[in-house]
């Protein structure tokens, strides 16, 4: 009897090994539930990821569909940069307006020396009269006055051009010849170098006498 009692003491009776069993068990236990809590933390930040990585490419379609979307352009004042760009969008023609205005013009040379701002009305718009400080959105060909040949246009760009008119945003012969033009109109305005660009024909401007036909689409 006393033996029996000594090996229970030394840790060798079948208690002893149960509860052996039972810590093994246990640690089995928590190994698994450690191991489940760290798949759940990777696949939260792989989810994250994917998320981000989602939105990143949302916004990098965005901006390039931004990038390339078209804009109009008009005669700019600068003479470092004939044309400069606007954020104008198309607007419908007004309900009266003559339907020639759906169509681009055929513009030719002009023919002897040009002296001055010379504006021929060739359609009269019903509209009221542009005024200087107004937003004008106008479509618009423009041609070398000597021999036709066409540098700038926005029937091209598939959209009319907005800006400001009389305020020094774009070339004098514009600013001049387009004040007082009814909404409607089609005018053709040949305009002396010294009104356009200049006469240098230098850092790939429009040098020299130039022709426009210009649509006065809308003024406000």
């Amino acid at each position: 009897m006393s033996e029996r009692v000594q090996n229970r003491s030394a840790g060798q009776g079948p208690g002893t090994k149960a509860e052996r069993r039972l810590a093994a068990q246990l640690a089995a236990k928590k190994a698994a539930e450690a191991r489940r809590r760290r798949q759940s933390m990777l696949g939260a930040f792989v989810g994250v990821l994917a998320v981000a990585a989602l939105i990143g490419g949302i916004v990098w379609l965005n901006n390039g569909d931004d990038d390339t979307k078209s804009t109009a352009a008009a005669p700019s004042a600068s003479a470092d940069a004939p044309v400069e760009p606007t954020a104008a969008a198309a607007p419908q023609l007004p309900a009266d307006a003559d339907p020639a205005l759906k169509t681009k013009p055929t513009v030719g040379a002009g023919k002897g020396e040009l002296k001055k701002l010379n504006v021929t009305t060739l359609i009269k718009g019903n509209g009221p009269a542009v005024k200087a400080g107004q937003q004008i959105t106008t479509n618009y060909v423009g041609v070398f006055y000597k021999d036709g040949k066409e540098f700038d246009s926005s029937w091209g760009r598939g959209e009319p051009a907005t800006f400001g008119i009389g305020v020094g945003q774009v070339i004098p012969g514009w600013d001049q010849g387009l004040v007082g033009v009814p909404v409607g109109s089609r005018v053709q305005l040949d305009i002396p170098g010294e009104l356009a660009y200049g006469n240098d024909a230098s850092g790939g401007r429009p040098a020299g006498p130039l022709r426009f036909v210009v649509d006065v689409i809308a003024a406000q």
